[in-house]
């Protein structure tokens, strides 16, 4: 969730109509091993695929001009990147991150569903820093992601219907933006009792085995300022225009 993400989210929920959801087959969160919610991310990173399948979009692979070090994820998102490279032998990208973590990244002040909610309230949410990094991700390596196949939503999400590269800016489907705060908000809410942040300061969490353990016990405690608590699902943000539209969308991910 990049800082432009959440002043588009800003904007189109100021003429939404918000709609109220009792979250049925989600509400037990809480009482939900690891392992489930593990399954449950990847279930919805299944959906998505599904539904943005027939989109026009001109990412190809070895395309990473948006690829930059401003992409946020979940703590259930880090927790499964982390097993991921330590299960195939990459932790040393743990060591890349740490050498070339910005100092200029993105980090949030609010998470998606925090933001929901002070707009269904009426309040202002925090300014966000409006300077940030336009270098490469630092785990890229020749413009390959060498964890794609785990690789966060935010970076699933960001999808342009022309090459970045040349135009100089990424072109995203408005009912695309819908849908991928539709599911930011899930996988937020699956992680509720987690924590939101910037790529690299999540995963250099994660890259500690007692952080692993204690955030598999939900036992992790604060790990501070550069991280923001995460918030379960009060409202959702939908213009009035992808109502119907996105309905089938909503219905499909209640039943994950």
């Amino acid at each position: 969730m990049t800082n432009n993400f959440l002043n588009s989210c800003i904007a189109s929920s100021a003429n939404s109509i918000i709609a109220q959801l009792h979250l049925r087959n989600l509400g037990g969160i809480d009482q939900m091993y690891l392992e489930q919610r593990l399954s449950v991310l990847n279930k919805i990173y299944g959906l998505y695929n599904h539904v943005t399948k027939n989109l026009d979009v001109a990412c190809k692979k070895s395309c990473a001009a948006c690829c930059t070090p401003n992409v946020t994820m979940t703590t259930l998102e880090g927790y499964l990147i982390a097993n991921h490279m330590i299960s195939n032998g990459q932790a040393v990208v743990f060591e890349n991150i740490q050498s070339k973590i910005s100092r200029n990244r993105f980090k949030p002040k609010i998470t998606t569903n925090r933001l929901a909610d002070l707009c269904m309230k009426g309040d202002d949410p925090p300014e966000e820093e409006k300077k940030h990094s336009n270098k490469s991700c630092p785990v890229l390596k020749d413009n390959l992601c060498p964890i794609y196949e785990v690789r966060p939503f935010g970076c699933r999400c960001f999808i342009s219907k022309h090459d970045c590269s040349k135009a100089g800016y990424a072109e995203i489907d408005p009912f695309a933006m819908t849908v991928n705060t539709l599911f930011m908000q899930f996988i937020e809410h699956i992680d509720s009792m987690g924590f939101s942040g910037n790529f690299s300061d999540v995963l250099l969490l994660m890259a500690s085995k007692e952080n692993r353990g204690n955030y598999k016990m939900n036992t992790l405690n604060y790990p501070g300022a550069d991280l923001v608590p995460n918030l379960k699902i009060k409202v959702l943000m939908v213009p009035p225009e992808h109502r119907i539209k996105v309905k089938p969308v909503i219905d499909a991910l209640l039943n994950i």
